[in-house]
């Protein structure tokens, strides 16, 4: 097996709260929408889809519910501490709870953290300490 991720799939409750939050609130553009999931045009990257929780969870074989931190967080790597604060007030805005706030980082980088309104956690980040880095944008 490849170190590679063909797409991330979030099992959401409120498919329609979850479209409006990625499209209206942080500007994402469905490349595909069936109904019980929604993909979004990705520019290149793993592409990010939705499913009903319910029925991402029927089909991988586990139960839906779930709590505390599950051990996933997804991570957005730009190009400026400014584009960082960009996206937090964007995403604030767009009804995600801010998880730490932008600020420096203890291994020098530059980040902050929200929980979109399902808690997926998004962990934001630039560093100017490499040129090499997974940038998103």
């Amino acid at each position: 097996m490849k170190a590679h991720v063909s797409s991330i799939l979030l099992g959401v409750r409120d498919m329609d709260r979850a479209k409006r939050f990625y499209t209206e609130g942080l500007g994402w553009k469905i490349q595909s929408d069936f109904g019980i999931s929604v993909f979004f045009e990705s520019d290149g990257a793993s592409p990010v889809g939705f499913y009903s929780r319910e029925g991402l969870a029927a089909q991988v074989g586990t139960d839906q519910e779930g709590s505390g931190f599950s051990g996933l967080v997804l991570t957005y790597v730009v190009r400026s501490e400014a584009r960082v604060d960009e996206i937090m007030a964007e995403a604030e805005k767009a009804g995600a709870t801010v998880l730490k706030p932008a600020g420096a980082l203890p291994w020098g980088g530059y980040g902050g953290t929200f929980a979109d309104p399902d808690g997926y956690i998004w962990s934001l980040g630039y560093s100017a300490q490499a040129t090499d880095q997974p940038y998103a944008e």
